[in-house]
Parts: structure tokens; C-alpha cells; sequence
């Protein structure tokens, strides 16, 4: 429990201290560029799902739904530990950083209706949409828990005597 909680904690902590930082430095749509040709700060927000799917206007119905979403996978996170958390530390810092993101993200729907974003990563004219801790903490902790998913398999198939 401690491994969840501290990596819980801290992605929320580094999260929303990121884009604290963010609002009290940038305006928004501002861009201020680190490496030329390959990685800029901006300050954006996206009313949306991932990508900025389902974008728009602020509706009463979009905020509903995104923030039931995020409560309904912090409660599948919930079971998904009571199953994974004696199966190594892998999984539960996998847990934790998806759930630490969704929590972020979370704080961010209900304090402005919009996720802060602000990491914009591009080559030439193509840019990948801007993202931000949370969202980094949930792609890394998806890849953690594939990654265990596939040692375990393995395993259990050398065990087995499978090939």
C-alpha cells in the first residue's frame, strides 16, 4: 500500500505543481520554445478526451461524463490493485501512475473544466498534441502494466513447460 500510495502522491504532486507553475508563468496560448525544431511550452487546454476527442464548447454533459469516466476507472484501479497488489511492485507503480494521472486530470476538470496542458513535442510543421505529467505518468504506467503483463505470461508459459 505504501508503493501505490507514495507513487499516487507523488505524480499528483509533481502534476498539478507543474501546471501551477504553468498558469503563474505563461499566458494562455503562449509558446515558448526549449529546443529549436523539437520541443516547446505552451500553455493550452483541452476540454476533450485524449487527443482532444470530443473537444468543444463547455457543456454541463461533457464535464458530467468526463468526470464520471474518471471516477468509474479510479474505482477499476481500485479492484485492479486488490488483484495485482501481491504480484510484485511492477504492478502496483503501474496502478499507481495511472492512477495518480487520472487523478490530475481529474483536479484539473473540476478546478477550470479543462485539462492544463503544456509539454508540445514536434518535428518541422508536425506536432504531437500537447500533453502534460498526469498524461505522461498514465502512458507510462499502461506500458509498465503491459510490460508485467508479458514477463508474466512468459513466465507462466516457461513454467508450464509451453513455448
Amino acid at each position: 500500500m505504501v508503493v501505490l500510495l507514495t507513487t499516487l502522491s507523488g505524480v499528483i504532486v509533481l502534476d498539478q505543481l507543474s501546471k501551477w507553475w504553468l498558469v503563474t508563468s505563461f499566458s494562455l496560448f503562449e509558446s515558448r520554445p526549449i529546443i529549436d525544431g523539437f520541443f516547446n511550452l505552451v500553455f493550452v487546454t483541452n476540454s476533450g478526451a485524449a487527443f482532444g476527442l470530443l473537444a468543444g464548447p463547455q457543456v454541463w454533459w461533457r464535464q458530467l461524463f468526463f468526470v464520471s469516466v474518471a471516477v468509474l476507472a479510479l474505482g477499476v484501479l481500485v479492484g485492479a490493485y486488490r488483484h495485482y497488489r501481491l504480484q510484485g511492485t511492477i504492478w502496483v507503480l503501474a496502478i499507481g501512475m495511472i492512477a495518480g494521472g487520472a487523478v490530475g486530470n481529474l483536479i484539473d476538470r473540476l478546478r477550470f473544466g479543462a485539462v492544463i496542458d503544456f509539454l508540445d513535442f514536434y518535428v518541422k510543421t508536425y506536432h504531437w498534441p500537447a500533453f502534460n505529467v498526469a498524461d505522461s505518468a498514465i502512458t507510462v504506467g499502461v506500458g509498465l502494466f503491459l510490460l508485467a503483463s508479458v514477463r508474466a505470461e512468459s513466465q507462466g508459459d516457461e513454467g508450464d513447460g509451453k513455448e
